[in-house]
């Protein structure tokens, strides 16, 4: 007897939180992160020529932020600030490494910050990222040393979708001039080489590789699907325990490279550059409805928050990705730049079908997550806020009095309906510009000569927060 008692309590303590009463047992965290994705292309701003029912699912089933920012009009920027939820400027990561830069070991996101994967680990949830870190590219940023325990993906900016040379897909790449030495387009084989960008791509599979954990692999699959594979994977493998899964994609990101299979579902679009990015975002699509579907498969969709948003907005010129209605792309500060598809979706929690028209960070994340996990985190260690209070109705007005960002040269602040902006590529010549967003969210009428008295008022602001941050 006394040795089943034993046992007993051992099987209690043990058990899996799979078996807890739904009141008892914590949600799973699923955020899928896209890349270089402009505003307008999905199916839930209902302004997209490209279909995309399993982002729009999410709307349909939460909440669709359609004044959702995120921090930095650059990819890793924006998810130092996405980990951490603090504005990426307090801690001097600023900077968007690109190539070589990657492998610098004084370039990645500081030891000294601590990330919503450690915090989540540290309070029992399994924890993975599959896709693309782009946080530092050597031993002591990487991923499982963040506080993630499962890592499959690459850590630099890019990657190619299929190792060269390119079967099974159509490539679009840029070059400073065409084979004939000629500027223009021109398609040979199944690839096109473009010089409208005056530039030739990036080496990004250089130093590069496919890793799963540290060690690289031989991946052939087309990589948005090899990531969702290895998504799926991780939830049949978790599903009995609280976990957090971060999908970030490479997908819309340059290269331009669309599967063959999802170039035939466009051939009507007769633009070779709009069609490999539609096949790409297509197949993006049917990635996070797949995923959607293990969550489904493991009758997991009541007891996770599911969040979608971009990490900046498209690089319109380079992969036609649309951020209409707003001006900008990804780089500037305009609302093009740095206002982004957001959406979050907790059954039973969360309204469904619904709009949230306040202004909201990606740094509110971090706070949002952990409130729903049951963790804390102090006010003075986040620039974000809850969001669950808002989005259920039980906190009225705005969540955010104001919002901050500085990258290097360019700079924003936003107070209410109110933008200061100053977009300027020039280090020592800054350009503030003023706009009013409640009847200009396009921002094409600068206020700043009309509005002399609220320019200096805003601009007094944003060097006050400014002056809180250590110089660049």
């Amino acid at each position: 007897m006394r040795y089943l008692t034993i046992f007993c309590c051992l099987a209690t303590l043990f058990s899996s939180e799979a078996d807890l009463p739904a009141a008892e047992r914590r949600p799973n965290i699923l955020i899928f992160l896209a890349d270089d994705l402009g505003y307008a292309e999905s199916a839930w701003r209902n302004e997209s020529d490209l279909p995309t029912p399993g982002i729009e699912s999410i709307r349909r089933n939460g909440v669709c932020l359609t004044a959702g920012y995120v921090t930095a009009a650059y990819c890793s920027p924006s998810r130092a600030a996405l980990m951490t939820g603090r504005y990426q400027s307090r801690f001097g990561y600023e900077k968007n490494p690109t190539g070589a830069a990657n492998e610098d070991p004084d370039i990645g996101l500081p030891v000294s910050e601590t990330t919503l994967a450690t915090r989540l680990k540290d309070a029992g949830y399994r924890t993975a990222l599959i896709g693309k870190w782009h946080l530092g590219g050597t031993a002591r940023y990487h991923p499982q040393r963040r506080g993630f325990e499962d890592f499959f993906g690459f850590l630099h900016e890019g990657h190619y979708y299929v190792p060269p040379p390119f079967d099974g897909v159509t490539t679009m790449l840029r070059v400073k001039r065409l084979p004939d030495g000629q500027q223009g387009r021109v398609t040979i084989g199944s690839t096109t080489y473009t010089t409208h960008m005056r530039h030739a791509e990036p080496a990004y599979d250089a130093n590069n590789p496919i890793l799963r954990s540290s060690q690289p692999v031989e991946e052939s699959e087309y990589l948005t699907d090899a990531i969702t594979r290895e998504a799926r994977d991780f939830i049949d493998r978790a599903s009995d325990q609280p976990f957090f899964l971060y999908v970030a994609y490479n997908a819309v990101h340059s290269p331009l490279q669309g599967a063959d299979s999802y170039m035939e579902k466009f051939s009507h679009i007769d633009d070779i550059h709009r069609r490999i990015f539609a096949a790409m975002l297509a197949n993006m699509d049917d990635s996070v409805a797949g995923i959607l579907e293990s969550l489904a498969q493991k009758n997991l969709e009541d007891d996770t928050l599911v969040i979608f948003l971009s990490d900046n907005g498209g690089p319109t010129r380079e992969l036609t990705s649309s951020n209409a209605p707003f001006r900008g792309e990804k780089g500037d500060m305009y609302e093009g730049g740095i206002r982004v598809p957001f959406l979050m979706q907790w059954n039973d929690h969360l309204p469904a079908n619904v709009e949230y028209n306040q202004a909201v960070s990606s740094v509110d994340l971090v706070p949002t997550i952990l409130a729903a996990a049951g963790e804390q985190i102090r006010a003075e260690e986040t620039d974000g806020v809850n969001l669950l209070p808002y989005l259920t109705d039980q906190r009225d007005g705005p969540p955010h009095e104001e919002l901050f960002w500085r990258q290097r040269q360019k700079s924003a602040l936003r107070i209410g309906d109110w933008k200061l902006v100053n977009n300027s590529r020039k280090q020592n010549e800054p350009k503030w510009e003023l706009f009013n967003l409640s009847n200009d969210a396009s921002e094409t009428h600068d206020l700043a000569h009309r509005e002399p008295e609220r320019l200096r008022r805003m601009l007094e602001r944003w060097n006050e927060i400014a002056a809180e941050m250590p110089e660049q």
